[in-house]
């Protein structure tokens, strides 16, 4: 068994945005509330949420706890996205981001359980990688009308580099350009 210690990392919010009412697509904004139900008004706030193809082990339309309450993506990753794609930029709102946050490397590879504890005091707790779907893709392709190949491609493109979903431990208050520290959890590989 292979074991890795804890880690401790440092960030910084470099954008936050919200996805007013039931809108895909979110909305740059210099700061954030975070409830237990994550962001009021949302399209993922709630302490549970309904089953969808991501979950084929339920029926759909079973209700589930909310571990996808906040979605936080990096520069560098959507980066990596666009020059896969080859088009000069994905922005975080086409792809329903509520947290843009610079400063670790890799952050998709974050792992489960991983803790950031922002500098006014809130804390999220990441749940895992956020898996590329097919809404982002067509948010990506209205932005390319003469390219085709996004919807399909945004898949292996983003593989790995998607960011994050996770949800509110404490709730408070978080602002752009506000520092966190993430701790990372002890981990080891089950084989």
């Amino acid at each position: 068994m292979v074991r890795l210690a804890r880690r401790r990392l440092k960030g910084r919010l470099a954008g936050l945005y919200h996805a007013p009412s039931k809108s895909f697509v979110t909305e740059a904004v210099d700061c954030l509330d975070l409830t237990f139900d994550g962001i009021p008004g949302d399209k993922h706030s709630g302490s549970t949420r309904r089953s969808g193809g991501r979950e084929p082990w339920y029926p759909r339309g079973t209700e589930l706890r909310n571990e996808r309450q906040l979605s936080i993506l990096a520069p560098d990753e959507l980066g990596k996205i666009a020059e896969a794609l080859a088009v000069p930029e994905i922005r975080p709102e086409w792809i329903g981001g509520n947290m843009l946050v610079e400063g670790i490397a890799d952050l998709s590879w974050l792992p489960p359980r991983t803790l950031l504890f922002f500098a006014n005091g809130a804390v999220v707790k990441i749940d895992g990688d956020n898996a590329p779907c097919r809404a982002s893709a067509r948010s990506i392709a209205k932005h390319h009308p003469h390219r085709r190949d996004i919807e399909f491609g945004f898949a292996k493109a983003a593989r790995h580099r998607r960011g994050l979903v996770s949800w509110v431990e404490k709730p408070g208050r978080v602002t752009v350009g506000e520092t966190f520290e993430a701790h990372l959890p002890q981990q080891w590989l089950y084989a």
